[in-house]
């Protein structure tokens, strides 16, 4: 996928374009470069990955964007980086939580970085990918209880578009009460 195409997936999700937002499990930033896009120098991307390799290459993909902070960590074991300010203001979760076995215990853990009012955008896959590397894709059914039990509001999926492996990607936009 290309930023173009990520950036329009993205755009109808993304109500708050002022902030630090995390991307938590960012890869090489396609979606991270979509979202500093969308946000403009008002908003700050911390990209957070566990893989310095994947780090590197978003730190020169995104040469020209001084709002996206590469930060190496593991979204799933560590919800405190050193490295990321806050409160924020979003969280991204592009094609990340689908590598859980358990989604709402990484969002429960994350809620105290998001401020009330704060936005969770999922991209995630409807189901089973003929490829195995999506070990736990989560339907948007399950993640309306995902939500919940992490203390969100319901789910509203925003954008969806067949997948390339099987199945639809989606995305979805979720708040955290006031």
């Amino acid at each position: 996928m290309d930023v173009r195409r990520a950036r329009s997936l993205l755009q109808g999700a993304i109500s708050e374009t002022t902030g630090n937002w995390a991307d938590l499990g960012c890869g090489e930033g396609t979606f991270t470069l979509a979202l500093a896009e969308l946000l403009g120098p008002a908003g700050r991307i911390y990209a957070v990955d566990r893989d310095t390799q994947v780090l590197s290459k978003l730190g020169r993909r995104a040469s020209g964007h001084t709002n996206v902070i590469p930060v190496l960590a593991d979204f799933s074991q560590t919800p405190d980086p050193p490295d990321l300010d806050g409160p924020l203001a979003g969280l991204l979760f592009a094609n990340s939580l689908h590598f859980t076995a358990h989604p709402e215990r990484i969002l429960q853990a994350w809620m105290h970085k998001l401020c009330a009012g704060g936005q969770v955008i999922i991209v995630e896959y409807d189901r089973r990918a003929a490829n195995p590397w999506v070990p736990y894709p989560i339907a948007p059914a399950r993640l309306e209880t995902v939500a919940a039990e992490a203390g969100l509001t319901q789910p509203r999926v925003t954008a969806r578009e067949p997948s390339t492996f099987s199945g639809d990607l989606y995305v979805a936009a979720m708040t955290r009460p006031h």
